[in-house]
C-alpha cells in the first residue's frame, strides 16, 4: 500500500491528506477549491506541475473526516504535540 500522510490542526480544525511525501515538498501549482454547500465544508485539491493530485485540504475536518483518522494524524497544533 502506498504511504498517505495526514496532518491535523485542531485549533484551525483543518486536515491535510498528502499523496506525495510531505518531506519531498512537492510544490502545488494549482489548487481546485470544492465548496460543497450541501455538506457545509471546504475541500481544496492541490495539483503539481504535471497535473497530479498531491494532496487534499479539508476545513471543518472534525465534521468531515472519521475520528480515528484525525486521532492518528500528525498534530500541527500545540495541544496534540
Amino acid at each position: 500500500m502506498a504511504d498517505v500522510t495526514v496532518t491535523y490542526d485542531k485549533t484551525a480544525d483543518a486536515a491535510y491528506v498528502y499523496f506525495a511525501r510531505p518531506q519531498a515538498r512537492a510544490q502545488s501549482t494549482r489548487m481546485y477549491p470544492c465548496d460543497p454547500v450541501e455538506v457545509g465544508g471546504v475541500i481544496n485539491l492541490d495539483f503539481d506541475e504535471q497535473g497530479r493530485l498531491i494532496g487534499i485540504e479539508v476545513l471543518a475536518a472534525s465534521s468531515k473526516l472519521p475520528k480515528y483518522l484525525l486521532e492518528s494524524a500528525e498534530r500541527l497544533d500545540t495541544e496534540g504535540a
